[in-house]
């Protein structure tokens, strides 16, 4: 038995003697709250008792108070199990696994459940060992997914790495890797399997391989019934999640083949709202429904919280509080196979969340982790360990400075049928448009006052491929906004109302070696480096970088007159290519649905 082992059992034993023997006691009781059984569903008064890093007991726990014992009266409160956010991406919020846990853990969520194929895509393996790493070091419970492939839609975009079944195996036994993450790849399942099948098969060898080593699998099929979304869980094996379910009638269908839900609220994609109707209209059972975030700003979770602030929506859709705090603990653990969180019981870890005033509220006022507290009043009281990240996945934009035409539609002059993405505000869907336009002196001009600006993306991997088109959403009035964050394959994307200010925005972004750039008249007025991947920074603290996005968010709404809220998050998901309808890679306009490039002009 290695050494970690004994010490469990060393802990177990001193539980029993806290509890049998009389001459050991509890380290801290928790006095009087209002416990959350999520197992029952019920509420009732009692205390909790921890040892070490586990739970003693549920009950009246006197007898197992010493003198050293620290007695909390929390008479009036709510103790919850720590929260689960059971699907995210740290690259959205551009902060290290370190800083994001510095705001996460506050506000109750004790375990996180991340997907590093943002980069994987960049950097392939050496990118997820070291995200990988980093979560090992940390005191929440950080776990990892990795991709069985990128890019997600090969031949239709372009990746820093290609991973395949090959790597898979290597990549499930870094630490903290529990599974396979979203597959993404086999989502568009019927014109994969028309125009793509290697990557059906390929899919099918990793989830396999996953599953003979006792690991889960995620899935990803946003938008598809019938014999296609059968397909798809085939691929991935039983009890897959789905976390781009976007309305009732998908949920339903998905709940009754054995998928667990996973109801989206981030940032930009809100989708718990749709999703909840199934139980709240159609009473399904809520055992596999789970709440996730997918992709959240730093800025969100610092002003309204994480995964408390996704129950509290979840509350006021008409859920009961319990209920809906079972989806971020017991369902999720339980999905998981984590079995030592999720709920509060003997045995388990001391991982709860404090809550004062009313329930529905979700105000977390203390948070215990595995006995120890280590947040109150929205601070974090523990110091977090430094982690620095390796010199290789940093300097990873290799592209040369471009100029504006390469940024143009090309054209002969006249009148031009063209397809134009439509941007949907709250979701990772965009619309297809085909436009009227007009091409002067060789090149397809803007229809600014009709809401259609350019938007291009550059390739940032060695490859010198630029796919280029118009956009309409954004509603900008000057300027431009580049970003290396560009879903999944992160080439640098671009858009703005000008070619000059959104090659500024570009070049910039090349300068940096990744990051957000504004531009306007030719300067830039807006900067925000990301040195790791192009996608993370290790140089700014989670309070700095959220001032920090704040103040680009408001350049781009004041200065650029920009109305889409979270204009950098929406732009990212404009080319990610598994989503419909229509997006743009490096190798130009995606039709989504039918898995193939189109040209920008409609012959």
């Amino acid at each position: 038995m290695d050494v970690k082992h004994l010490k469990t059992v060393a802990d177990r034993l001193n539980c029993v003697d806290v509890l049998l023997g009389g001459h050991v006691h509890a380290d801290t009781v928790l006095k009087d709250g209002n416990v959350i059984n999520v197992l029952t569903k019920e509420i009732y008064k009692a205390d909790i008792a921890m040892k070490g890093k586990y739970i003693l007991m549920v009950g009246d726990c006197k007898d197992l108070i010493g003198a050293d014992t620290e007695v909390i009266d929390v008479s009036g409160k709510y103790l919850s199990p720590g929260f689960i956010d059971s699907h995210m991406h740290f690259e959205s919020a551009m902060l290290t696994i370190t800083e994001f846990s510095r705001l996460s853990i506050p506000t109750g969520t004790t375990c996180l459940i991340s997907d590093p194929h943002e980069i994987g895509n960049v950097l392939g393996l050496v990118g997820i060992k070291a995200m990988a790493d980093e979560a090992s070091k940390m005191p929440n419970h950080v776990y990892c997914r990795v991709p069985a492939l990128t890019p997600d839609s090969p031949g239709l975009e372009t990746a820093g790495f290609d991973i395949t079944s090959e790597h898979v195996p290597e990549m499930l036994e870094y630490p903290t890797v529990t599974g396979i993450g979203e597959t993404q790849g086999v989502t568009a399942i019927k014109f994969v399997y028309d125009h793509n099948y290697d990557v059906i098969k390929d899919t099918i060898a990793s989830t396999v391989y996953a599953r003979s080593q006792d690991k889960k699998v995620d899935g990803n099929a946003a938008e598809i019934f019938g014999a296609e979304l059968a397909a798809h869980i085939i691929c991935g094996g039983t009890d897959i999640s789905c976390h781009e379910t976007t309305s009732k009638e998908e949920c339903m269908e998905k709940l009754r083949y054995g998928v667990y839900v996973l109801m989206r609220e981030g940032s930009t994609q809100r989708n718990m709202s749709e999703c909840i109707r199934a139980l709240t209209e159609e009473g399904v059972d809520s055992r596999r429904l789970i709440l996730a975030t997918d992709d959240m700003l730093a800025e969100d979770i610092a002003v309204s919280g994480h995964m408390n602030d996704i129950v509290r929506r979840t509350i006021k859709q008409g859920v009961d509080p319990i209920e809906a705090i079972q989806m971020v603990t017991i369902n999720a653990a339980t999905w998981q196979n984590l079995t030592e969180i999720g709920v509060l019981a003997p045995g388990k870890l001391a991982d709860i969340a404090v809550i004062e005033g009313a329930l529905e509220d979700m105000n977390v006022n203390a948070v215990y982790l595995s006995g120890q507290k280590v947040a109150e009043n929205g601070e974090l009281t523990i110091p977090l360990p430094a982690y620095v990240y390796p010199a290789e996945v940093k300097s990873s934009v290799k592209r040369k400075p471009i100029v504006p035409e390469d940024l143009m539609v090309p054209a002969s002059d006249g009148n031009k049928t063209v397809r134009v993405i439509g941007l949907i505000l709250d979701q990772n869907l965009s619309d297809a448009f085909e436009e009227e336009m007009v091409a002067e002196n060789g090149y397809v001009t803007p229809k600014l006052d009709e809401d259609v600006q350019p938007i291009a993306v550059v390739g940032r991997h060695g490859q010198e491929d630029i796919g280029k088109t118009f956009v309409k959403g954004f509603q900008m009035k000057r300027g431009a906004f580049a970003e290396s964050v560009s879903h999944d394959t992160h080439n640098i994307i671009v858009t703005g109302t000008n070619y000059a200010d959104m090659t500024v925005a570009v070049n910039r972004v090349i300068e940096m070696q990744g990051g957000v750039a504004i531009a306007n008249n030719g300067e830039i007025i807006g900067e925000m480096a990301l040195p790791i991947a192009g996608l993370l920074t290790d140089e700014l603290s989670a309070s700095e970088l959220t001032d920090k996005m704040i103040d680009l968010h408001r350049i781009a709404k004041e200065e650029l007159d920009c109305k889409a809220h979270a204009p950098f998050m929406h732009l990212a998901f404009l080319s990610l290519t598994t989503s419909p309808r229509w997006k743009i890679t490096d190798k130009g306009v995606v039709d989504a649905n039918n898995y193939c490039v189109v040209s920008t002009i409609k012959e």
